[in-house]
C-alpha cells in the first residue's frame, strides 16, 4: 500500500521483502495526481531502492477511488521504463483493485492503447475484477484486452455470521477460465482482515488458520502467480511486513496496529514460498530452511465475549483460539498449545507444515507453543508478548493478532 515513508525506509521495505523470498511489490496506489507528491516521492524512492537487484515492482491500480482510466498510462509510462519494473516477456506487469464495472472498450481505448501507441509500452494487464458481474464466468470474453485476471477477495472467507473456512472456489473457477483462454491467474494469500475505524469500517474477516489453509489450496492448484495481501496494510491488519508511522497519521489504524508486529508470519511465508517455486503440491513437502523447526504463534487479545464485540461486523464468526502454524523436517516431534499457563492442545507433527486452531484461549498471560522432540525436549517455542483481556479497556475493540515466531 504506497503511503508517505522516507527513501530509508523505502530500502528497508525491499531489503527484508528480498530476504523473505519475495520477488517484488505490487504497488496499491490511489491516486495518480501530480499534486500528490507524497505518493510519487515513495514511488520514486521504492524504486531507487530496487534499482540494481532482482526486486522488481510493477502498479496495481486502486480503481476502487475512482482513478481515470485515461490517466493511467501517462502516469504510469516513465516508472515503466525503469529497471526494476516487472517485465513478462517484455511486456509491462500491471494489476488493479476493481475496475470490472469499466468496460473492455474503455479499458483499452484509455488505457492499453496510449500506452502502447504513445509511450511504446505494452502492459501485460492482470487486475483484479471480482466486481465483474458473474466474476470468473465470462470474465476472458467479456474483456479480450485480459493477460490473466487477479482476485482479491477469495483471499478470505465470505463475509457471515458462523465460523467458516476460506473456500478455493472462486479461484480453481478464475485458473480454469483463464486455462481455457491461454490466459494466466494470479492468486491470492492473506492471514486475515480486521478494522476498526468507524462509520461502518468496523469488521473482521476470519483469521483462526486462514493462511496456512491458503498455503494449501495455492499448493493444489498451481496458479501463475501468487500474490500476498498485504506487506503493509494496517488500516486492514493483514500486514505481514513493516508499516511506517508516516502511512497511516491520522487515519486511526495505529490504535489496533501500534504494537503489533506481524513479521512472526514470515517465518512460514518464506519456506512457503520456496515450495511454491519448486512445485510443490502438498503442505508435507514444506519444508524448514535448516533441521530446526519453525513457524508461528497468532492469537487474539480480546475475547469474543468482550461487550464491545458486537460494535465489529462479522464477530460471529469468530473464535477464541490459540493459532499456530510449524514447519516441520520430520514428524518426530509434537507440539503443545497453552493458554493462560494452560496446556489446551497436544498434537503429534508430521512433516512439512502443521496448523490448527485451538479452542480455550482465556484471559490472562501465558499463550504459548512448545515443540518437543523425540526425546520430550524443548527445541522451539513461542510465546506472546501480550496478555488476553476479557472487556477491552478503551474504546478501540482490538481484534488484532498477536503474532510470535518460534525462536
Amino acid at each position: 500500500m504506497v503511503g508517505s515513508m522516507t527513501s530509508a525506509e523505502a530500502v528497508t521495505d525491499v531489503q527484508n521483502a528480498m530476504n523473505a523470498g519475495f520477488d517484488g511489490f505490487a504497488l496499491n496506489t490511489h491516486t495518480i495526481s501530480s499534486s500528490d507528491t507524497w505518493n510519487t516521492d515513495a514511488l520514486d524512492d521504492l524504486f531507487e531502492a530496487a534499482a540494481g537487484t532482482d526486486f522488481k515492482l510493477f502498479f496495481s491500480f486502486d480503481m476502487s477511488w475512482g482513478l481515470n482510466v485515461s490517466q493511467l498510462a501517462g502516469f504510469m509510462a516513465p516508472y515503466a521504463s525503469k529497471g526494476a519494473y516487472y517485465m513478462v516477456n517484455g511486456q509491462a506487469f500491471v494489476s488493479t483493485y476493481t475496475g470490472g464495472t469499466i468496460s473492455n472498450s474503455d479499458w483499452n481505448s484509455g488505457f492499453i492503447e496510449p500506452l502502447t501507441s504513445t509511450y511504446g509500452i505494452t502492459p501485460f494487464f492482470v487486475p483484479n475484477f471480482d466486481d465483474f458481474s458473474g466474476y470468473p464466468t465470462g470474465v476472458f470474453s467479456a474483456y479480450p484486452i485480459l493477460n490473466g485476471v487477479y482476485s482479491w477477495d477469495s483471499a478470505w472467507p465470505s463475509p457471515g455470521t458462523t465460523p467458516a473456512n476460506v473456500s478455493d472456489s472462486v479461484d480453481s473457477a478464475a485458473l480454469k477460465e483463464a486455462q481455457a483462454a491461454g490466459k494466466v491467474y494470479m492468486m491470492p494469500l492473506s492471514s486475515f482482515q480486521f478494522k476498526y475505524l468507524g462509520s461502518g469500517q468496523d469488521w473482521y474477516r476470519i483469521g483462526e488458520v486462514n493462511m496456512p489453509e491458503r498455503m494449501g489450496q495455492v499448493l493444489q492448484l498451481q496458479p501463475d502467480f501468487v500474490e500476498v495481501i498485504t506487506w503493509n496494510d494496517a488500516g486492514e491488519s493483514h500486514y505481514v511486513g513493516d508499516f511506517w508511522q508516516e502511512q497511516i497519521a491520522g487515519t486511526g489504524s495505529g490504535d489496533y496496529a501500534d504494537g503489533f508486529d506481524h513479521k512472526g508470519w514470515l517465518q512460514i511465508i518464506t519456506p512457503f514460498i520456496k515450495a511454491y517455486k519448486a512445485g510443490a503440491t502438498s503442505i508435507s513437502q514444506i519444508s524448514p530452511p535448516s533441521s530446526t523447526p519453525v513457524g508461528t504463534l497468532w492469537y487474539r487479545t480480546l475475547l469474543t465475549s468482550a461487550s464491545c464485540s458486537s460494535t465489529i461486523s462479522n464477530y460471529q464468526s469468530a473464535l477464541d483460539t490459540v493459532n499456530f502454524a510449524v514447519i516441520l523436517p520430520s514428524s518426530d516431534y509434537t507440539i503443545n498449545v497453552y493458554s493462560n499457563s494452560n496446556l489446551i492442545g497436544t498434537f503429534l507433527g508430521q512433516q512439512g507444515l502443521n496448523y490448527n486452531s485451538v479452542r480455550g484461549l482465556a484471559a490472562g498471560s501465558g499463550q504459548k507453543i512448545e515443540v518437543l522432540d523425540s526425546s520430550n525436549d524443548v527445541v522451539a517455542s513461542a510465546t506472546g508478548t501480550k496478555s488476553v483481556l476479557a472487556q477491552s479497556p478503551n474504546s478501540t475493540c482490538n481484534w488484532n493478532y498477536e503474532v510470535v515466531g518460534l525462536s
